[in-house]
């Protein structure tokens, strides 16, 4: 059997394992990485090739980007921001976000629109009660056809402009995309909106609800006894400090949170010895005395008394945490009360109920000696709660609420990791220094600026995803090792002589975009670019519109989850098989192809 029989058996048999689903997408990726080498066609160094290759660095590094801006509570917002605008109307969420992707994607690298999009999306659906699966390929769509935008959205852009000026040719201008992109998005738009009901069909399953912050208000009675006080300008308790004050043993108040205000928000600060309160500021309190006089204790200290309600906390959820933390047997703190352990002192947090069992306790909670067993609803900032996930003997951590998922904690840092986001985006679109460069610059700098830590970073990168990208690339190598390519161009070249150049081009798609089936549209833009200005000059035509004809098939790559890292990275997301995108994206590259022949002689005549 020749070398090129060889691959394309191996190159046959990774497709049909795909379309089974079996075995999974990496594994099968592994299988290819392990067997090519056999075949004596490659090296294993050289099968391995992709783990160096600079952009699986650069996806890595943008799954790490797109976690920052989680982190900081950017994707919550702008997440929040297209559900505001879409309502209940998911297809007015489909249009939002594909006319946002493909924006966004036209001046940074589409893979890594989709890495930063993907958490976003991921929390619209579960908000709107979505089914992933119909989200997600419109947001890869949209992120491939943003590659049809400018000269900078995707990397056969540039492998096609460069090979004009090779030739002796001037390059494509910076939006010479834009015309045939913006066409082809409004179509992708209304395909979406017929073909996501073939995506995830029927409605959300329901799964059983997570206990909310709301919940616990109303287990604990939280909302009949929490009090918020704002100091007036002439309060006497402005300019002292908490432990001076010492209301707990003076009035039996628990300071569990003050608000505020700043320049552009407010904010909340979880009280502590040194805190200085100052006029203006919003005190939350817990107080279980009866004697408990709220009028009085607001005439004296010049108070002005303002509503709370099990919402509150709701609303609040993304500055203030709640826990329920057991107390095991092993624990020291049994016996002691709440002030006597130093509970906030020792973990940042305050307790504002305890369960002896399932009961409540209904007087002060701060006085009562805790026993082995007992529940307690702890109250204070998110990364003081998590941080109780590594004690095990004096307390375990038992429930978290439904709002912990959307809890950015390190939400006051969002100007930062924007700023980290647009210096990134300026360093690719201006070319300064390489894509990865610039990507890994600003991993670092949300580092520095704690926007992301290190587990925090390691967590985000999608293994799976990468594995299978670096196990098909070594096919590119292969197939150009053994003649493969070289083939298919002459036959290409056989095939067109004397056809008319609508044809040509509509061929030149096709080719296209079966390579891109099975190597990265990339390595497709290196193969065809030249063979499409070799068409060109054989047939005394201008190389332009076969140029752009390649540059726009090679970001047509919506057949497969291999045809573009794009792809692959929604597939674990959206839970999709191989045949989802056979269904979808074959329609959609035919649509493609009669667009682009249809257009391209028009702006950029033979």
């Amino acid at each position: 059997m020749s070398d090129l029989a060889m691959v394309l058996v191996l190159l046959g048999a990774a497709v049909v394992m795909f379309a089974l689903n079996r075995p999974r997408m990496d594994v099968v990726a592994v299988i290819m990485m392990v067997a090519l080498p056999m075949t004596g066609v490659i090296s294993m160094s050289e099968a391995l090739v992709g783990l160096s290759d600079p952009n699986i660095v650069l996806i890595a590094a943008l799954f790490v980007i797109g976690e920052a801006l989680v982190r900081t509570g950017v994707t919550q917002r702008l997440g929040d921001w297209l559900t505001e605008r879409a309502g209940a109307s998911e297809a007015k969420l489909i249009f939002l976000l594909m006319v946002i992707v493909a924006g966004v994607g036209s001046f940074m690298s589409s893979t890594g629109v989709v890495a930063i999009f993907i958490p976003i999306v991921l929390r619209i659906a579960r908000n709107a009660r979505i089914p992933a699966g119909r989200l997600m390929m419109p947001l890869s769509v949209a992120a491939l056809i943003s590659g049809m935008m400018t000269l900078v959205a995707t990397a056969p852009n540039l492998v096609v402009h460069s090979e004009l000026i090779r030739q002796g040719h001037s390059g494509f201008g910076f939006f010479a995309f834009t015309p045939f992109g913006v066409p082809i998005l409004v179509l992708a738009i209304l395909y979406m909106l017929v073909a996501r009901r073939f995506l995830a069909p029927g409605p959300m399953p329901d799964v059983p609800a997570r206990i909310g912050l709301a919940n616990w208000v109303e287990d604990y009675s939280l909302a009949g006894r929490e009090h918020r006080l704002r100091l007036r300008p002439g309060s006497n308790l402005a300019g002292k400090r908490l432990d001076a004050l010492d209301l707990r043993a003076s009035g039996g108040i628990n300071i569990i949170a003050i608000e505020r205000g700043s320049r552009f928000r407010r904010q909340v600060i979880h009280p502590r010895a040194e805190t200085v309160l100052q006029a203006d500021d919003i005190l939350l309190i817990d107080q279980r005395g009866v004697d408990f006089d709220l009028k009085a204790f607001a005439l004296v200290h010049d108070l002005i008394a303002l509503p709370v309600t099990g919402l509150w906390f709701t609303d609040m959820a993304q500055e203030i945490g709640m826990a329920q933390i057991i107390v095991p047997s092993t624990s020291r703190l049994i016996g002691k009360t709440v002030t006597g352990a130093r509970f906030r002192a020792s973990y940042d947090l305050s307790v504002i109920g305890i369960k002896h069992g399932t009961k409540p306790v209904p007087e002060s909670v701060i006085d009562e000696p805790l026993r082995a067993g007992d529940t307690l609803l702890a109250v204070g900032p998110w990364r003081a709660i998590r941080k109780l996930t590594d004690e095990r003997r004096d307390l375990v951590l038992l429930d978290l609420p439904a709002e912990s998922d959307e809890a950015a904690p390190a939400r006051n840092r969002a100007p930062l990791a924007l700023g980290v986001l647009a210096l990134v985006v300026v360093l690719m679109v201006w070319g300064i220094v390489p894509n990865v460069q610039a990507a890994l610059f600003g991993c670092l700098l949300l580092g520095l600026f704690r926007c992301i830590d290190m587990a925090g970073a390691y967590r985000s990168i999608h293994w799976q995803s990468l594995i299978l990208i670096v196990g098909m690339l070594p096919f590119s190598l292969a197939l150009q090792r053994t003649g493969g390519v070289e083939i298919a161009a002459q036959a290409l070249l056989d095939m067109l002589d004397g056809t008319s150049p609508r044809l040509v081009l509509a061929a030149i798609f096709a080719v296209t975009g079966i390579l891109g089936l099975f190597i990265s549209n990339t390595a497709t833009a290196v193969l065809m670019a030249p063979v499409a200005l070799a068409v060109a000059a054989a047939l005394g035509a201008s190389p332009y519109p076969f140029a752009m004809t390649v540059a726009l098939a090679a970001s047509a790559a919506f057949m497969t989850p291999v045809s573009s890292p794009v792809n692959t990275l929604v597939v674990g997301p959206g839970n999709y098989r191989f045949m989802d995108f056979l269904r979808i994206g074959v329609p959609f590259a035919v649509i493609c192809l009669v667009v682009s022949v249809a257009l391209v002689p028009l702006i950029l005549p033979f």
